[in-house]
């Protein structure tokens, strides 16, 4: 939790220490679920693993291109069809062992593994029979299109050419995991099992786990054993779980922040008037959307859905609530890639939806039960919550109701399908519009509102085959058409990273992924 610093302005606070003794003071939106690469999906899980883990190859500072990680350079086939990696000899875990290709063959394993139920899975179907050992087809693994020639070659055999797996493979779905730690605690290939305690975790990345005091702080410091930790400039990280973006942005101003994650809507203009330098304002290729879950009796109705799409002003969402720079959006993929066109999406029709509700049989919405929207806590959410409530009550006469609940839990409710409509986002893992696409076919553990639809399953299997760039994001374009048109979904808008980041930061690069590889990151008086 933070709190606030007391006393006068001028004694020396923890970001001053902070930067004098190479230690970054970070904010997390919210605490950690888990720790455990290979089940998270929330960006505060992913803000921290990056810091502990390392995959195949990592990101470049700037450009967040593929740039050589565990393994020192890789050769790829000329039929696309298989990479091989080489890894390095000084690639070690926390405790001094070697990083091995057989790390990665276990880890891989694990991974696909159907009672681990990794929400990123079907990421590895990409793997020859990765997707029929995942679902129990294939039970030998030796047939999974991954082995170790030797002890530093890593050998991986895709099931069809995917010119994304390298930058995928920066993603904690493909990190290796120390098995052999994990197999002390429990089942590694059990979800739950408590390795990711200090005491016990093992990482290859270039910071090791101190501390973890959940809702409070997380410590990770500088590892020796990383393999280029002579280029680490930062001692450790203080990674501060906030109650909320109003008490992240006093905590900064009390100087106890070096980052914050956020910044509260009201609080945007104040910043750019007075403190603008400290204000980072950029695009990040993230959706703002509510899921729906269409097995509940009201949300099966498509027309029911696609009333509630339309009923959704954006752009007075965007002008008059979230002021920082988000677009707003009726489509589901960001209009950020230069190479697709979204399709046009939901247009604010309040007419349209009134008449759809009636055909839907809910004239007025009489005889519509009460629908609730699922938020995690923050002023931020329920700000955008109580906007979409309030219009959806006066335009088409609905009862809705704001269920607040902590990350972990709304996390859980999600994955159980124990919700109506669910406050989501969804952040690229990497720069093509399929990342966004993808999470909504039949077999994606990243679905999670029981839409299933063939012909969308079909579009993006053989979007994911298709050479041609033009052909390929046709493709997409159909699918996400198809998609919007079934309304599993409302899309509100656009993100755009919005936060706070003190002068004496350095090496924080504003990036489409809002990803910052910290190893690249450094402190420096802000006077210097």
């Amino acid at each position: 939790m933070l709190g606030l610093l007391a006393g006068c302005a001028k004694r020396e606070t923890p970001v001053d220490r902070g930067t004098r003794d190479r230690l970054l003071h970070r904010s997390l939106s919210t605490d950690p679920a888990e720790l455990d690469p290979h089940v998270i999906s929330g960006l505060p899980e992913i803000n921290v693993v990056t810091a502990l883990f390392e995959g195949l190859v990592a990101e470049h500072p700037e450009t967040l291109a593929p740039v050589p990680g565990v393994a020192e350079r890789w050769d790829v086939s000329d039929d696309g069809l298989t990479y091989t990696f080489h890894l390095r000899a000084d690639a070690k875990w926390s405790t001094g062992e070697p990083v091995t290709a057989a790390d990665f063959v276990a880890s891989y394993r694990r991974m696909l593994s159907p009672d681990l139920g990794a929400d990123y899975a079907a990421w590895l179907h990409v793997l020859r029979n990765g997707a029929g050992y995942h679902r129990g087809a294939v039970k030998d693994f030796s047939e999974v299109g991954v082995a170790a020639a030797d002890p530093r070659t890593l050998v991986l055999r895709l099931e069809h050419p995917a010119p994304h797996v390298l930058a995928q493979l920066s993603h904690p779905a493909w990190f290796p995991v120390h098995v052999r730690s994990i197999e002390k605690v429990g089942s590694p290939h059990r979800r739950g099992i408590p390795w990711t305690r200090p005491e016990t975790m093992v990482g290859n990345g270039p910071f090791v786990l101190k501390r973890w005091s959940r809702g409070e702080i997380l410590v990770v410091e500088k590892s020796p054993t990383y393999w280029d930790a002579a280029n680490v400039r930062l001692n450790a990280i203080h990674f501060r779980p906030a109650t909320g973006v109003d008490t992240e942005e006093r905590a900064y101003r009390a100087g106890q922040l070096h980052v914050t994650e956020a910044l509260p809507f009201t609080k945007i203009e104040s910043w750019r008037r007075e403190r603008p330098a400290e204000l980072t304002i950029s695009p990040f290729l993230d959706t703002y959307f509510y899921r729906l879950n269409v097995t509940h009796p009201a949300l099966r109705e498509r027309k029911v859905r696609r009333a509630l799409a339309l009923a959704v002003d954006r752009a007075g969402l965007v002008r008059d609530i979230l002021r920082g720079g988000q677009a707003p959006a009726g489509h589901f993929v960001p209009a950020m890639f230069k190479d697709y066109a979204p399709p046009a999406g939901f247009a604010t029709d309040f007419a349209a939806a009134r008449a759809l509700i009636a055909e839907a049989g809910f004239p007025e919405g009489k005889g519509l039960p009460p629908l609730e929207i699922t938020i995690n806590n923050s002023a931020n959410h329920q700000a955008i919550a109580e906007y979409v409530q309030a219009t959806w009550r006066h335009e088409l006469g609905i009862d809705v109701r704001i269920l607040n609940m902590e990350q972990s839990t709304m996390m859980a409710q999600r994955r159980a399908l124990n919700y109506q409509i669910l406050r989501s986002d969804w952040a690229a893992d990497y720069l093509d519009p399929i990342a966004f696409l993808e999470i909504f076919t039949s077999d994606s553990s990243n679905n999670h509102t029981a839409w299933k639809n063939p012909a969308y399953d079909a579009l993006i299997a053989e979007a994911r085959r298709t050479a041609d760039a033009a052909a390929r994001a046709q493709l997409l374009r159909q699918a996400e058409a198809l998609l919007l048109e079934e309304a599993p979904i409302i899309p509100f808008y656009s993100y755009a990273t919005v936060r706070l980041v003190h002068p004496s930061v350095r090496g924080w690069h504003p990036t489409v992924l809002d990803r910052h590889p910290y190893k690249h990151v450094w402190l420096e008086p802000a006077n210097n």
